[in-house]
């Protein structure tokens, strides 16, 4: 889950990062009135989950509470990145003397989180690795953690003054705790901050949380931002379903996250394209059979209707394979007549069943009238052959 930068701010917060003082406001009369408390210049920053809000008109400063009702009504009609902007954090402003980089991200390779840094701040880091990887420096924190020692070591090379580098040194540890306490995949300062008063200050938030650690933390629930999901996500997380839409016009439901990629690259190599990743999980649950068939389809989702031959997204067929373990296939049979008798598709379904249960769902499904194959790439043939049949 991302959090928006305001939000980042208040984790950060907790930890004893510094950070200025602000507020976040939906209507230019709030990011006013906000304005006059904080007093003095303040930045209004556009709180969209996208890169680039600088280059495209999200970020401006304002040197009076009127001045800020106008910023912020700007701000609020823009679109960035297909993104509106619903709401603006209106933050006391600082000077700034010079900016950093600093982060830490999980590396699933080395399977360690990584500290990375570096004294080109303030820009996108990703063309600074691209084009001087050389700036960047980066350290695989070990089991035991990050060591206050190992902290300075990595920041004095960075900082002109001893000082300023204990001060970033302390940020660090501080992020790491924020990391892992608040089980992150990622936290990021950008900029990392010095003022011509030798303070160093964290200016900007990025965090990643770990869907996977949500039950230990009822607090996320606060932090969910509805508008930034999409019906069909938010019916995937509600039922607990492991949903990725791609660009593909093949939907695929499947149980397990490796079977999943098997089918999406099957498909592939017979030269469809898959239009998702949907994992109904291990359990014999017919409603997330009936819920992954709506997010497919966008039945009742609030999805704009479009051509009638094919289901909303593009959808030309869509291809069922499981293989049944825990999940039970009668289960899943049952869960997908009864998405059936409420919701008739229009177009064509493909279902391969083999494992538990599996004559016991073969006969339901038969007296529904339909068939399901035990080969996988007989399945997969099968659906892009119909897929191909639907009108584009």
């Amino acid at each position: 889950m991302n959090l928006h930068e305001y939000q980042g701010k208040e984790l950060f917060a907790r930890f004893g990062i510094p950070v200025l003082p602000g507020q976040v406001a939906g209507t230019p009369e709030e990011a006013r009135d906000i304005a006059a408390s904080i007093g003095g210049t303040v930045v209004i920053k556009a709180q969209v989950q996208a890169g680039g809000r600088g280059k495209a008109g999200g970020v401006k400063l304002a040197h009076s509470p009127s001045e800020a009702f106008e910023r912020a009504r700007d701000i609020l009609a823009l679109t960035i990145k297909g993104l509106p902007v619903r709401k603006v954090l209106v933050a006391q402003a600082a000077d700034i003397a010079r900016e950093y980089y600093c982060s830490i991200v999980m590396d699933r390779e080395k399977k360690a989180p990584l500290v990375m840094l570096s004294a080109a701040g303030g820009i996108d880091i990703e063309e600074v690795a691209h084009t001087a990887p050389e700036k960047i420096v980066k350290f695989h924190i070990p089991l035991e953690g990050l060591r206050p020692y190992v902290a300075r070591d990595l920041m004095r090379p960075l900082f002109p003054e001893f000082r300023q580098a204990a001060q970033a040194a302390e940020i660090l540890l501080k992020l790491y705790r924020a990391f892992m306490d608040g089980d992150c995949s990622l936290v990021e300062i950008n900029p990392l901050a010095v003022t011509p008063e030798g303070k160093v200050l964290a200016l900007d938030a990025k965090v990643v949380l770990d869907d996977n650690a949500e039950f230990r933390h009822k607090e996320w629930n606060d932090w969910r931002d509805p508008d930034e999901e999409t019906p069909a996500a938010r019916l995937a997380r509600e039922k607990g379903l492991s949903y990725v839409k791609l660009d593909g016009d093949i939907g695929c439901i499947v149980n397990g996250a490796g079977l999943s990629m098997a089918t999406m690259d099957l498909i592939k190599h017979y030269g469809g394209e898959p239009a998702n990743f949907l994992d109904i999980g291990g359990s014999s649950n017919p409603e997330k059979v009936t819920a992954a068939l709506q997010i497919i389809t966008g039945e009742g989702l609030g999805t704009p209707p479009g051509d009638s031959s094919k289901a909303p997204g593009g959808v030309r067929a869509i291809l069922f394979n499981i293989f049944g373990g825990i999940t039970r296939c009668d289960d899943v049979a049952n869960g997908i007549v009864a998405s059936l008798k409420t919701s008739p598709l229009e177009i064509p379904l493909v279902i391969r069943l083999t494992g538990t249960n599996e004559e016991k769902a073969r006969q339901i499904l038969k007296d529904f009238g339909l068939g399901a194959t035990t080969s996988m790439d007989e399945a997969v043939r099968m659906v892009i052959e119909k897929a191909q049949e639907v009108p584009a």
